[in-house]
């Protein structure tokens, strides 16, 4: 078999059951045909809770105390970053492509580092930059993609994407527009439906230059491409029409959406309540209102999620758009198509929001689908994997070779329905003070039926049966009963393949 194209889609904090497939409350026709026509994980993990080192994870295959972006605000090193999937199958014979949010480097930094991300550094996009970045030989890149209103303008503008925005229209209208409101709303955080008109959303916009970038590559070699969109991530602000598309009196809320930190370890306690380590006025106001929530009414969080799902949606009509593009290309039969996201929302489960250091199923767990060459239909994979694994599976695909330090290991076998002992998976997190205000070293490991986390430096936990608790309602890492489960997945625990980067870097920004 001749080597296929690679096309990787990603979505952005998007929680492993907002699928139309496993959740029929949310429109995702394109992503369910996908499904159908492929395979797809349903015990796929995040690596990292956040951005960064979940991407450099994905890019990198390796796991982030590896990799060394173990937060947000510590960039990943060039040098690993070239020896990713990307890099790799470049130096095979690909033509290589990054279009939309990135996130491998910091943009709140506290000084000019010279990343083509660092907030500082928008005079390199004068200059007409498209790449090489990471490995990617050509990049357009979406440094932000999400409009807090709390956030000043910065300036020079940073970002293809953004400058580009800001060109719509007269006198900046595209950024006046996605902060205005179609309707009134019930004054949910961060949520509003937005006046932007569609064809200036960043979902439009990761699909226009995807499919530009497709139709003019060199057609003498294959091409890997990763268009990575920067939605479902908060605010919520999906524009009109598609803020239309949900009725949130319709919508079935989490049945549990009360907090009961008195029943949890000490350290959720301490993540939502503990003032972040920053001294910079403007990032320590956004730090502790932009990425925290206060508890939502019912009707506030209904609309809330009205907007999430709406997002999703039109980014399931870009993917729809991406796929009829190899269709009319001809391109659909020889191309591995794969769709992800960097980690979950908790959307009110718990009476959390957003995204914190708790490794609940609704952040830890994301979705995964494979089409392609090779590639079983309709196949559901139950073992843990993590998106560690396809930097594996795509250099597995197109003939290059990872760097042995690397942890990931190829999705393909698994994807041609062959069997593969699969008995854990991992997500690890050195939590810096400047996101909440206490530092934390956190490992979790997954197996299919059961989830333990460990905090190394206060030796608490928390370990859920999910076979018979998929709500996590009892944490049972103390409890006498479950000890020989406990110690076994402690054992895993220290048994994570890998070495761990000592020292670990500095944070060069905010968190």
């Amino acid at each position: 078999m001749t080597r296929p194209n690679i096309l990787f889609i990603t979505s952005d904090q998007q929680r492993g059951d907002c699928y139309g497939f496993e959740n029929p409350q949310v429109q995702t026709p394109h992503l369910d045909r996908l499904a159908r026509e492929g395979t797809r994980f349903k015990a796929a993990i995040t690596p990292n809770l956040v951005c960064q080192p979940s991407r450099a994870s994905m890019l990198t295959g390796m796991l982030p105390l590896t990799h060394g972006v173990w937060d947000n605000g510590v960039d990943l090193d060039p040098a690993v970053g070239e020896q990713g999937f990307a890099g790799a199958l470049a130096r095979a014979g690909y033509s290589t492509a990054f279009i939309g949010k990135a996130h491998f480097a910091t943009k709140a930094t506290f000084a000019p580092t010279g990343t083509p991300e660092d907030r500082f550094n928008g005079e390199l996009y004068d200059r007409g930059w498209l790449g090489p970045y990471m490995g990617f030989q050509h990049a357009e890149l979406m440094v932000l993609g999400h409009m807090h209103r709390t956030r000043p303008p910065q300036r020079p503008i940073v970002g293809h994407y953004e400058r580009w925005l800001r060109s719509r229209g007269r006198d900046e209208e595209a950024a006046a527009l996605w902060a205005a409101e179609t309707r009134a709303g019930t004054g949910a955080a961060q949520t509003w439906s937005s006046a932007l008109p569609v064809a200036w959303h960043t979902s439009s916009w990761c699909a226009d230059r995807t499919i530009e970038w497709i139709g003019r590559r060199d057609r003498s070699k294959p091409f890997c491409a990763w268009v990575s969109f920067p939605d479902p991530h908060h605010p919520f602000d999906a524009p009109a029409p598609w803020s239309d598309l949900y009725d949130p009196a319709s919508l079935t809320l989490p049945r549990h959406r009360v907090k009961d930190l008195e029943r949890r370890p000490w350290w959720h306690r301490a993540v939502l309540e503990g003032k972040p380590d920053l001294s910079d006025p403007v990032m320590l106001k956004f730090r502790t209102e932009g990425s925290r929530c206060p508890d939502q009414s019912d009707a506030q969080l209904a609309e809330m999620t009205a907007n999430y799902y709406a997002m999703i949606s039109l980014i399931d009509h870009s993917v729809g758009r991406l796929l009829e593009s190899l269709e009319a290309q001809g391109l659909a039969e020889d191309t591995l198509v794969v769709y992800s996201t960097d980690h979950g929302d908790m959307l009110g489960n718990h009476g959390l929001y957003l995204k914190h250091p708790i490794p609940y199923e609704d952040l830890l767990r994301i979705g995964m689908i494979a089409r392609g060459p090779g590639v079983a239909r309709g196949q559901v994979v139950e073992a843990p994997v993590s998106t560690v694994d396809l930097a594996a599976t795509f250099c597995e695909a197109g003939g290059a070779t990872l760097p042995e330090a690397a942890q990931s290991r190829s999705l393909l076998p698994l994807m041609r329905g062959e069997a593969q002992e699969r008995p854990v998976a991992y997500s690890e997190w050195h939590v810096h003070a400047s996101r909440c205000g206490v530092a934390l070293k956190l490992r979790t490991v997954r197996t299919r039926d059961a989830k333990c986390t460990f905090e190394l430096d206060s030796g608490a936990g928390e370990l859920y049966d999910l076979r018979n608790d998929p709500g996590e309602m009892v944490n049972r890492f103390d409890d006498p009963a479950c000890k020989g489960l406990r110690d076994e997945l402690e054992q895993m625990m220290r048994d994570r393949p890998g070495t761990v980067r000592d020292p670990l870097a500095e944070p060069i920004g905010m968190a």
